[in-house]
């Protein structure tokens, strides 16, 4: 579930924004193999493309918070249009990677989310039918 608050300047950007937050601020730190080891906070931004084909930078703020198997994150992001917060899970799926799905139901926008992390930083991909973002964090 993903929760988000938005003002935008440009109409019809809030879906992309949303998939593009979700996803740098769905990125998972790496530490431990254990889910609680990526409890923090991780910060950042990258590149978000519209299914417009326009882009624009975001830059981002991720809590992450562990559960026995899943990772609970909080994230905001801004964009030169607005900003946005929402909430995703994680899940474990290799020795550095971690992928989920994030749902804003406030925009009817979902996809999916791709972590990897490298030391202290995490390159976050997601995408949906409304757009995409490339994302690096740190903690």
């Amino acid at each position: 579930m993903i929760t988000i608050h938005a003002k935008l300047r440009k109409g019809g950007k809030y879906w992309a924004i949303a998939a593009a937050l979700s996803l740098s601020l769905l990125a998972i730190p790496q530490a431990k193999s254990e889910p609680a080891a990526l409890a923090g906070t991780w910060s950042g931004g990258g590149i978000v493309e519209y299914a417009t084909g326009s882009r624009e930078r975001a830059r981002c703020q991720a809590n992450y918070s562990a559960g026995a198997s899943t990772v609970s994150v909080n994230a905001t992001c801004a964009t030169p249009s607005g900003s946005i917060s929402q909430y995703a899970r994680l899940r474990k799926t290799g020795a550095n990677s971690y992928a989920g799905t994030f749902f804003n139901s406030q925009y009817n926008t979902s996809g999916s989310i791709h972590v990897v992390v490298h030391g202290n930083t995490q390159s976050v991909s997601i995408a949906s039918g409304s757009g995409s973002a490339s994302l690096s964090l740190r903690r």
